[in-house]
């Protein structure tokens, strides 16, 4: 259907040096895009080239500032369709809003389901995204979602270790499925923190399950905020005598009190992946590159191919 139209790949505010290694991993110019903010802040976007009848990519991470960076993107959108873009595919390395994906007190949205509809609405043909924190999200659409994972680009990483004396452990009972996928691949005993949440922003940490004497311990994590949970449990893994504690997360979208938590020293590395935008100076933090995971979606839905294969871990 596209191969015959051109790929057009562009950026919003949120993430611009993935989308640039995006750009360089498939060897095409990123578009030249006008994304600005009148004073009174409302955005303004304008194409500075011609899509019509292109096959438009927009990258752009919902992360802080949530609200202004989702805004962004369903402009791009509607300005890429006006512009007759052949067809609009939203990338969303990190989905925002993806925690409030069901009703679980009185009196409160589905904001995930919303955000859905504003860009089904802004008329986007397809989404890809990498990660979410809950599966049935891609449900919320009535349009093709592609899911990606991005576990293999942590394998890659991990295969190269001695995992002899690790053990992979999951900071509370909710990521089990995630952290049993990284133990059954990796040949680690598994583990987990069993928690008690005392607030939004508050963890009380409690019993552990699992070998951590004189163990080397990986948590693994879909993302992390404010490090609370991590950390938390970090400390109480060193107290019971971890050699050493690493974190893995998909999503590191840190704020001021998460890299106050870092600084602190108990866990040793967190390591996570560029979808969002941040600055790691004087953090234990070690940043994968997706770029080529996203950049390899992006040719494949570009030339009408199957992306399953992007989900097949290497060399294990």
């Amino acid at each position: 259907m596209h191969n015959g139209t051109g790929l057009k790949i562009f950026s919003g505010k949120s993430n611009e040096p993935l989308a640039r290694e995006i750009c360089e991993y498939l060897d095409v110019p990123l578009g030249d895009v006008l994304v600005t903010a009148f004073p009174d802040s409302e955005s303004f976007v304008r194409y500075n080239e011609n899509i019509r009848g292109t096959d438009v990519f927009l990258v752009q991470s919902t992360s802080s500032p949530a609200n202004h960076n989702v805004m962004e993107l369903l402009i791009m959108i509607d300005a890429a369709k006006r512009a007759s873009a052949a067809r609009v595919t939203a990338v969303l390395p990190f989905f925002g809003y993806a925690r409030q994906d069901r009703k679980d007190q009185p009196r409160v949205p589905i904001t995930s389901k919303l955000v859905a509809n504003l860009l089904v609405a802004a008329g986007v043909n397809r989404v890809l995204t990498m990660d979410l924190h809950a599966q049935q999200i891609q449900g919320f659409f009535d349009i093709p979602v592609d899911h990606l994972y991005a576990s293999p680009v942590f394998f890659d990483e991990l295969k190269s270790k001695d995992v002899s004396n690790l053990t992979i452990f999951s900071p509370d009972v909710g990521g089990m499925k995630m952290a049993n996928a990284y133990a059954e691949v990796l040949g680690c005993p598994l583990g987990f923190v069993a928690k008690r949440r005392t607030g939004a922003s508050t963890v009380e940490a409690m019993n552990l399950v699992g070998e951590v004497d004189g163990r080397e311990i990986l948590l693994v994590d879909d993302m992390t905020e404010t490090a609370g949970t991590l950390t938390a449990a970090a400390k109480l893994l060193k107290e019971r005598g971890a050699q050493k504690v690493s974190a893995l997360v998909s999503h590191c979208v840190l704020n001021d009190t998460g890299k106050d938590r870092l600084k602190q020293g108990n866990l040793d590395e967190l390591i996570t992946t560029n979808s969002v935008s941040m600055n790691t100076d004087g953090l234990p933090i070690r940043q994968m590159s997706v770029a080529p995971l996203l950049g390899e979606a992006i040719k494949r839905t570009h030339t009408d191919n199957s992306i399953s294969t992007l989900f097949e871990i290497k060399g294990f």
